[in-house]
């Protein structure tokens, strides 16, 4: 019996449908710039699951970035849920991000801020709701 071998490439850690080279991937590498506060916050994400650490300070905004940034080897992220957006858009030039963002052992519930930066959505601060 021959067994089919899947080529299909898994999905992105953010929770879109799109393989992650097509969707956060293309951002972390820098080929396009997250074009909403919500494909920033979910890129962002990705950026934690990948261990993207010069994305993360990149997108964090100048004013409240920090020197450092530790990423734990052993976390484990599981999910994200957006729960809500306010603003954001193109026709923004701030807006949140409330999430939930699961992990082995359990989960973050945030409001992020985000604001643009020479025309780039970038990460303020978040307010943590739980």
């Amino acid at each position: 019996m021959t067994r089919r071998v899947s080529r299909q490439r898994p999905h992105c850690p953010c929770g879109l449908k799109e393989a992650y080279d097509d969707c956060c991937g293309r951002f972390h590498r820098g080929e396009a710039a997250a074009p909403t506060a919500e494909a920033l916050m979910r890129s962002r994400y990705s950026a934690f699951v990948k261990r993207e650490r010069d994305y993360l300070l990149r997108t964090w905004h100048p004013r409240t970035r920090p020197a450092v940034l530790d990423l734990d080897a052993g976390m484990r992220w599981t999910g994200l849920e957006i729960l809500a957006t306010t603003d954001g858009s193109a026709f923004h030039s701030t807006g949140t991000v409330t999430f939930r963002a699961s992990f082995k052992g359990g989960s973050l519930h945030e409001r992020s801020r985000f604001e643009r930066v020479d025309g780039a959505w970038v990460y303020v601060d978040g307010e943590f709701l739980d």
